[in-house]
């Protein structure tokens, strides 16, 4: 008997979709675009929670954070000097192992090479170089393709590569104990003490070659100092382990044994004061480090909690969008059920069993919606992964991934469908059958609250696509103190070694090329760095420091980058007091009280300085932050040579360089990149999100367009006897437009009211994550509401001019 029933609910429900086929369209299309949409937005951010949870003890991982006070401000920072890991191990049992790895923020010493076999003369740059402690493979138990894990890099100059690299230069073959070159130096052979398993996607640590901490050291005495901040220390705590209760321990001891009294040796009394107020250590989780970074400067690439919530919200708000347009249209269609409903009772049906039926037609909605929104999804994935930086895969042979699907169809289809169900099944018989429910319109608040809903929801979007579209273009475009335009990057002339002087010698000598500088000391992110503190001279145990980057360049740097001397002059190399020199910028002067800071003498690490020359200030860091203090000397950093060219065509002033480049380095192929294109993909992350929000905004009036077209051919059926009569009354077709367009366009504009002030909150608090932003203008809010009017307009004008324009008799003719 229930089978019959179900089989009875099942037909009915099929007839329904054949018999209205442009309103199951609609409903099955936006519901399966929200299902797209939501299915690949969760992909998403499975994939970002997902991140560092694969290591065996991850629960007990965490990286050391350090709050200092610099210049005047609270900073959190991953950067700490070389003893701290050494002394967490020896002081507190708490910590089960301690290891380092060189800081983020300095990988540009590590972190891309020239790289080859030892019995092979060709080499190959490489990327995702870093230094690292025996203890890091300990900690995260990196599991080994070849090689001892507890022995790999236990001896001076041995590295650890990634499987991938292994098959890479030894195919099939065991390359422990063999022997590698870094930038051709063969005075320092590196022997390879294991090979581990690529680190997993979803792991903050992306390295493939990990060079050994046992025996170096970076300066004379860098391994005991406590001023140098060089790198990121993490720590393994015994299970148990009160987290709160540690770092107040560490803080205290850290603080009152080792920092404090270096720096009252070193003068700086008024520094360490105010250091034992503010300092204090953060054990932050491993599994935190990728999404909760936001306020940590690390220098790699993570995303942010923020977006999870963000993304997950506009997921819930597309598939309430595709709901509402579900109830709407199932509400709106309830003149057509009446009679049905009213026939049914009369014969004995109950208010139940027509839930049920309703409730059928609902699921069978909701399961062909997503069963083409899993296919929309499938097919859309290419471009998602384009637009987000991703490598997402549907999961097909995950084994939660069906039933995860018809839950989330169940649910959803009895979610949509439970309001329609109720609103139905409550029709009185005696009143249908009298002709008293007449029409699904006489009581159209709740539809016109969804609808003004839907509305909202799309115009927050695309007012946050205006925001974030000027706000990228405005920092691509900013006036920056530099000239990144026409600046080949050439990669890798480390390997050049004393040549490099003749290779930029030999470079001049071309006709398409103003002027070269060698210095991997550059105004974009993954270049050298280097933070120091400055005091004026006699004044370290008197005054605080100032901590500014300290840059190594040579003298045609500031003529290649454009930046613009505003006082004093640059450095000549003629001039061997040059050596002595620095040339430092506006910020830094202001920093150190120095109104005429030509001449002046400022001091770093026990060295004097004198100031020569300052520059205008210009934005080498993120435009996320403001512009700190800067103080360049003259040094040797020849990573990479950068070449000014003259304006033209590009591809050939390149042929021109490579010849030249060619002579030098026989063996290499050359590399280059372009300032421009390396300063755009620094905010490659707000380009993304800017793309996200148009595709979203793009699906979610889509969506809102389906539902409002479909009500709108609804209503136009409705009042066909009105607009016949009127029509015969002598009204015209812009008459009967606006008659049935007016009260739509009234709901929009309330959306427009209600999402205005929510899009400023949002994007005001989001541009607050830059030091340099537009300001939110009343344009975008007013472009954004006639955007949203006109497509509403286009929407619903569409069914009005066609009723507006039908053969009135057709409509009287029952009359």
């Amino acid at each position: 008997m229930i089978n019959i029933m179900i089989k009875n609910y099942i037909k009915i429900a099929l007839w329904q979709l054949r018999k209205q086929k442009m309103y199951a369209a609609i409903k099955i299309g936006g519901f399966a675009l929200s299902i797209a949409a939501c299915l690949l937005i969760a992909l998403y951010i499975k994939d970002e929670l997902s991140y560092d949870k694969a290591y065996p003890d991850a629960d007990r991982i965490y990286r050391v954070i350090a709050t200092i006070p610099i210049n005047g401000k609270l900073m959190r920072g991953n950067s700490l000097p070389a003893p701290v890991a050494k002394v967490l191990k020896l002081n507190f049992p708490e910590v089960e192992m301690a290891g380092r790895l060189m800081s983020s923020l300095l990988l540009p010493r590590a972190g891309s090479n020239e790289l080859r076999r030892a019995d092979n003369r060709q080499n190959t740059h490489e990327e995702g170089f870093n230094y690292a402690d025996q203890e890091m493979l300990n900690i995260l138990k990196m599991p080994m393709v070849y090689g001892d894990r507890a022995h790999a890099l236990t001896e001076p100059n041995t590295l650890v590569i990634s499987k991938k690299k292994a098959d890479k230069y030894f195919p099939g073959q065991n390359p422990v104990g063999k022997v590698m070159y870094l930038n051709n130096d063969i005075t320092k052979p590196y022997k390879i003490g294991g090979v581990m398993q690529d680190f997993p996607t979803t792991s903050h640590l992306q390295y493939d070659f990990l060079l050994t901490l046992k025996g170096i050291e970076f300066f004379p005495g860098e391994q005991t100092m406590w001023e140098a901040n060089n790198y990121d220390v993490y720590v393994l705590l015994r299970s148990g382990t009160n987290i709160a209760e540690f770092q107040k321990k560490a803080t205290s001891v850290i603080l009152k044994n080792y920092i404090i009294p270096r720096m009252i040796a070193g003068g700086a009394k008024d520094d360490a004061v105010k250091t034992v107020e503010q300092f204090s250590f953060y054990m932050q989780p491993i599994s935190d480090i990728h999404l909760e970074s936001n306020d940590i400067h690390d220098g790699l690439l993570h995303g942010d909690i923020r977006f999870i919530w963000l993304f997950a919200a506009i997921a819930g708000f597309i598939l309430i969008i595709a709901c509402i347009n579900f109830i709407n249209l199932s509400t709106a269609k309830s003149a057509s059920r009446a009679k049905e409903v009213g026939v049914r009772k009369v014969i004995g049906c109950t208010r139940f069993s027509l839930m049920k039926q309703f409730l059928t037609e609902s699921l069978l909605f909701s399961l062909l919606s997503f069963a083409v929104g899993i296919l929309l999804a499938w097919i859309l994935l290419p471009y998602f992964n384009t637009i987000t930086s991703k490598s997402l895969t549907i999961p097909w042979s995950a084994v939660w991934l069906i039933p995860t699907m018809i839950t989330a169809t169940v649910i959803t289809g009895i979610l949509a469908g439970l309001y329609p169900a109720f609103y139905l099944s409550t029709f009185k018989p005696v009143n249908v059958l009298k002709g008293v429910v007449s029409t699904g319109s006489k009581n159209p608040v709740l539809r016109n609250g969804l609808v003004v809903f839907q509305f909202t929801a799309s115009i927050i979007l695309i007012i946050s696509t205006f925001v974030i579209y000027h706000q990228t273009q405005f920092i691509l475009n900013k006036k920056l103190g530099f000239d990144k335009n026409q600046v080949v990057m050439l990669q890798g002339a480390n390997i050049l070694g004393n040549n490099v002087k003749n290779f930029k010698d030999e470079l001049l000598k071309l006709s398409t090329v103003k002027s070269v500088t060698v210095s991997d000391y550059l105004p974009i992110a993954g270049t050298n760095r280097g933070e120091n503190t400055f005091y004026n001279e006699g004044k370290a145990k008197v005054e605080s420091g100032v901590n500014a980057q300290f840059w190594r360049i040579d003298n045609d740097y500031l003529k290649t980058m454009g930046i613009k001397l505003m006082a004093g002059r640059n450095f000549l190399p003629e001039m061997s007091t040059d050596s002595q020199a620095v040339v430092i910028n506006q910020t830094l002067a202001n920093k150190l009280n120095l109104r005429n800071p030509i001449g002046k003498r400022i001091t770093n690490g026990g060295k004097i300085f004198q100031v020569i020359g300052m520059v205008e200030d210009f934005n080498f860091e993120s435009l996320r932050d403001p512009i700190g203090g800067l103080c360049m000397h003259l040094g040797n950093s020849p990573s990479i040579v950068s070449v000014k060219v003259n304006a033209g065509n590009m591809e050939n002033t390149i042929s021109t360089i490579t010849p030249v480049w060619k002579k030098f380095s026989p063996e290499e192929p050359i590399r280059y990149t372009f300032l421009d294109e390396r300063f755009a993909n620094m905010y490659a992350d707000v380009q993304r999100m800017g793309r996200l929000f148009t595709s979203f905004a793009i699906l979610s009036i889509s969506i809102a367009c389906l539902g409002l077209f479909a009500l709108a051919a609804f209503m136009a059926e409705q009042r066909r006897k009105e607009i016949g009569i009127r029509k015969v009354l002598g009204a015209g077709v812009q008459s009967i437009t606006k008659l049935l367009s007016v009260d739509f366009l009234k709901l929009v504009t309330i959306a427009i009211v209600i999402a205005s002030p929510i899009a400023w909150l949002a994007m005001t608090k989001w541009l607050q994550d830059f030091a340099y932003r537009i300001s939110i203008s009343w344009w975008m809010f007013v472009l954004a509401g006639m955007l949203a009017i006109l497509i509403a307009l286009f929407t619903v004008s569409f069914q009005a001019i066609k009723a507006a324009i039908s053969n009135p008799v057709k409509s009287l003719r029952s009359e």
